[in-house]
């Protein structure tokens, strides 16, 4: 058992064993913000169990899968002390923050010491409406941009003295939301473009304002590149704002700031999918559905290392909500789950 600390992130890492394959239980102990905790039924940090659903803030993403996969590895063990290969956990308290210092840390840790994992399961709540019926064998890619564009603060009385960069942003807007970036492939949606942010202004009514920030995000598939979505980005914002026949449009500056949170990845078809896909046939008569759709995990980090990465776990219609919580008998029929998987790669 290791306690690794990166910056200000405690990390777990332990194992059991040493020889491959190694099979990988990850997940993180980290919460969102509970919100009002007024407008909660029980107190957001006080597990209260109530008409057979566990609540509380962490109880669907991901402190019940976590449970769920500790009890399943001690009677895993006890059953097959012999088993083959080994087993692990890494656990972290960075998925929902910066997710600097946590998983993608213990990976490079890990690789440096040329620690290869061959399957990693992770819990979070891959389940749409009944435990077991989706589970996730990829994720999109994702990318932030940051656009400051800059024109002439003035008196709105005076608009041939300034240069207004709302006036500017318009058209690009449109632009950049009305392009189709790809159309996706079998495994993955079409990329997305969506602006979660526009800034401009003073505050006062009679000023022309110097500068207007957008914000935005592209959740890109496996047909889009970074560079190529970066390239795309600038070519549009050129022609918007730098190309324009109007002198005004010619004065404008910009500036363009990018953060790539994480490349796409995809598990094709193999032992791990397989393992789970059998286990919840078996222990819950479901067929489980492959799906990439949704945010962002740590599966991110650890795909590239070679490992197939398979996320499943509770259903998730009250994750980061008021009284997250869920269901107690799921917990029971996840974590025989989790066992049946392990017999299937282990036994």
């Amino acid at each position: 058992m290791e306690l690794l600390r990166f910056g200000e992130v405690e990390n777990f890492w332990a194992r059991r064993g040493d020889e491959a394959p190694l099979f990988v239980f990850a997940g993180h102990t980290d919460v969102v913000p509970t919100g009002p905790a007024r407008k909660w039924t029980s107190e957001p940090f006080v597990p209260v169990i109530r008409d057979g659903f566990l609540f509380g803030r962490g109880a669907a993403d991901m402190k019940g899968s976590l449970a769920a996969m500790v009890v399943a590895c001690e009677r895993f063990v006890a059953k097959r002390p012999a088993h083959r290969g080994s087993i692990a956990f890494l656990i972290t308290s960075d998925e929902e923050g910066a997710a600097r210092d946590g998983t993608r840390r213990v990976i490079e840790h890990l690789g440096n010491r040329r620690t290869q994992i061959d399957w990693c399961l992770i819990g979070e709540p891959s389940s749409s409406e009944h435990l077991g019926d989706t589970a996730k064998h990829g994720r999109r890619g994702s990318l932030h941009g940051h656009l400051i564009l800059r024109g002439s603060q003035g008196h709105v009385a005076y608009p041939h003295l300034a240069e207004n960069p709302i006036h500017g942003v318009g058209s690009l807007v449109v632009e950049l939301a009305e392009t189709r970036w790809d159309a996706g492939n079998e495994f993955f949606p079409p990329t997305s473009f969506q602006i979660s942010n526009i800034h401009g202004g003073t505050g006062a009514n009679n000023v022309i304002p110097g500068e207007v920030e957008l914000t935005f995000n592209f959740r890109f598939s496996t047909e889009s590149s970074v560079d190529d979505l970066k390239r795309r980005v600038h070519q549009i914002v050129d022609r918007n704002l730098l190309n324009s026949k109007t002198a005004e449009q010619r004065r404008f500056r910009y500036d363009l700031e990018w953060t790539l949170s994480g490349e796409p990845f995809l598990t094709p078809q193999g032992e791990l999918v397989d393992a789970a896909a059998e286990a919840v046939a078996d222990r819950l008569g479901r067929t489980l559905e492959l799906s990439t759709t949704g945010g962002t995990s740590d599966g991110r980090f650890i795909a590239p290392t070679g490992a197939q990465v398979l996320e499943l776990g509770p259903v998730n219609a009250s994750i980061h909500k008021i009284d997250e919580h869920v269901s107690v008998e799921d917990l029971d029929r996840l974590t025989d789950v989790y066992e049946e998987i392990m017999r299937r790669l282990l036994g």
